[in-house]
């Protein structure tokens, strides 16, 4: 794919997630009060099943599957983590000289906003493990000068990587020389809820995107305390 076609592609991917991800839904409480909650992102499949002779339909969503990477404190970091938790992630590489840094100042301040609360974490994938290993990403967090218990930048195997990108519907992928450090990938911050459904995509690399991520996070904090009660 040409750098042409790769940004185009990207670019197409982005404007349509983000077209959805900026409209509210709303749904009634009790008290008859509208609520704001956010779309489900992603293909969906409806599925019928058979309840006391009636004929019902369920809607399937797209859901990230099961992963296992390690973190900047060689920790394994897997669904479980996140388990009852809702979290945003990337993808970026530490050598990356092109919109990682303006990405990692951009997700510095989703961090600082919830880096007390329990309920929010961040995830970040290495798209280049050979390089970025777990003493690479310690020396990187480092500098940064987060935690890991609410910030893991994760490596692992590139093809689970890649992998898992495509199921948060993130384009990934090797360009040699063609790219700036030799690797293209969205600039993408993806809002994840509890049951690992996508809520959001956000450019990470504007100030005005990552704004409506940090309004966002509260309507889905609110819609999983009122889901738990």
């Amino acid at each position: 794919m040409n750098n042409r076609n790769n940004f185009s592609f990207k670019k197409s991917i982005l404007t349509a997630a983000m077209a959805l991800s900026a409209s509210f839904f709303y749904s009634c409480s009790e008290s008859g009060a509208q609520e704001k909650t956010l779309p489900i992102l992603g293909e969906r499949e409806a599925v019928e099943r058979e309840v006391n002779g009636q004929l019902m339909v369920d809607t399937l969503y797209h859901q990230v599957p099961d992963f296992a990477f390690v973190n900047q404190d060689s920790q394994q970091v897997t669904q479980e983590t996140v388990s009852g938790k809702i979290y945003v992630t990337d993808f970026f590489f530490t050598s990356c000289p092109s919109i990682c840094p303006k990405m990692k100042s951009q997700m510095l301040r989703v961090y600082e906003e919830y880096k007390g609360n329990p309920d929010v974490l961040l995830l970040s994938h290495s798209i280049d493990p050979q390089h970025d290993t777990v003493a690479v990403l310690k020396d990187y967090a480092d500098r940064l000068g987060v935690q890991s218990n609410t910030w893991h930048f994760l490596t692992g195997e590139k093809d689970s990587i890649y992998d898992i990108a495509s199921k948060y519907l993130v384009a990934v992928q090797e360009d040699g020389e063609e790219a700036g450090g030799g690797f293209t990938h969205g600039g993408h911050f993806i809002l994840v809820d509890e049951q690992r459904r996508i809520r959001g995509v956000y450019d990470g690399t504007e100030e005005a995107s990552v704004d409506k991520l940090l309004q966002d996070i509260p309507v889905l904090l609110n819609e999983q305390q009122h889901a738990q009660n």
